[in-house]
């Protein structure tokens, strides 16, 4: 089990991180969504994998239990989340209005703006 979970965050990170690196607004826009996704698997992780067991302690039985703090911590993750994915969206389409193109690169420096002579 926590190969499998360990596996799903790096393959994750990785294609978050690839996504990132594009030269388009729609590929970095779902590339910070994996990593995202990939840190609050990474949270969700730390508070013990174990299935089946309750978030709750029993005072009257001797239970294994899995700590609520971490499903917290992913619950406002995913709707902090959420708000900046949908800030950076409306970001990513108003500069695509206005300039009719979506490549997030920087324009080239004219010849010689460089130079300190």
């Amino acid at each position: 089990m926590e190969l499998l979970v360990a596996s799903a965050v790096g393959i994750l990170t990785a294609a978050g991180i690839y996504l990132i690196l594009r030269r388009r607004s729609f590929p970095v826009i779902l590339g910070l969504s994996l990593l995202t996704y990939a840190v609050n698997v990474f949270l969700f992780a730390t508070g013990r994998l174990v299935s089946g067991a309750p978030p709750i302690l029993n005072k009257y039985e001797e239970v294994v239990y899995t700590d609520p703090l971490p499903q917290a911590l992913v619950l406002t993750a995913i709707v902090i989340s959420f708000g900046m994915t949908a800030v950076v969206v409306m970001v990513a389409l108003g500069a695509y209005l206005s300039s009719q193109n979506d490549r997030t690169n920087m324009p080239a420096e004219p010849e010689g703006a460089g130079d300190d002579e």
